[in-house]
């Protein structure tokens, strides 16, 4: 053979790997697209068992190639977006959800029987400030408590007999209920008015039953929201 028929011969090879590359990847993602609809269906009906409701869930398939995780029957993370979501009435921003070492046998991708297993959950809800004082009036009693976040920090105000207060304040997670610290409160306010803030912001936000069984393990701001995190373990849904 010359070498101009081997160089046309080596560049049909390289074609046809390249086609056949292409049609690989092409396969791959058709079926993690079907099986991201399948286990979003799935996630919906777990986290109505917790009141949760949201406008949009879409589920997204990480690691390298689905197929081979498919086979393998185990995909290292996959992350849940829920948008505008609803957890006992209580409205928030967004939910993130990440599940690790998760356990998808291939009988529940063709709606079938079986159920997912997740070794490790992260979860993340975003709520705005006004959530979460509503949150505070009922688990405290203040009674006109308000929440704002002013300068990327949380801040309380809130009137007791009278007197106005406007405060710092630094949320943190105690016992799985959030705490809210005091911060410098002005001299001119009484040293009564300052522990009767400070006992009854102490008592701690209950918040209701998180998604999937997550518990409390964090709260912070970011941006003009406030962000609670959340983790679980062993968790386990079904069709």
């Amino acid at each position: 053979m010359s070498s101009r028929g081997r160089g046309r011969g080596l560049r049909r090879l390289i074609v046809t790997l390249v086609v056949l590359a292409v049609l690989a990847v092409v396969v791959d993602r058709a079926a993690a697209y079907v099986a991201e609809n399948q286990l979003a269906s799935m996630a919906e009906k777990e986290a109505a068992q917790y009141d949760v409701r949201a406008s949009s869930t879409a589920v997204k398939i990480g690691g390298f190639g689905f197929l081979p995780q498919l086979v393998q029957e185990d995909f290292s993370k996959v992350t849940l977006t829920m948008e505008n979501p609803t957890f006992s009435g209580i409205p928030g921003e967004d939910l993130k959800v990440e599940l690790h070492d998760v356990h998808v046998p291939r009988s529940l991708l063709t709606q079938q029987s079986g159920a997912v297993s997740v070794t490790t959950t992260d979860l993340r809800l975003q709520l705005s400030p006004r959530e979460l004082d509503r949150l505070a009036v009922k688990s405290t009693g203040l009674e006109g408590l308000s929440l704002a976040i002013v300068d990327g920090a949380l801040r309380a105000k809130v009137s007791v007999r009278g007197i106005d207060v406007d405060v710092p304040i630094t949320p943190r997670i105690v016992e799985g209920r959030v705490v809210l610290a005091l911060g410098q409160l002005s001299g001119s306010i009484p040293s009564y008015v300052q522990d009767a803030v400070r006992s009854q912001l102490a008592r701690g936000i209950t918040v209701p039953e998180l998604p999937f069984g997550a518990q409390l393990t964090g709260i912070s701001v970011v941006g003009n929201s406030v962000v609670l995190t959340a983790a679980a373990r062993d968790l386990k849904f079904g069709a």
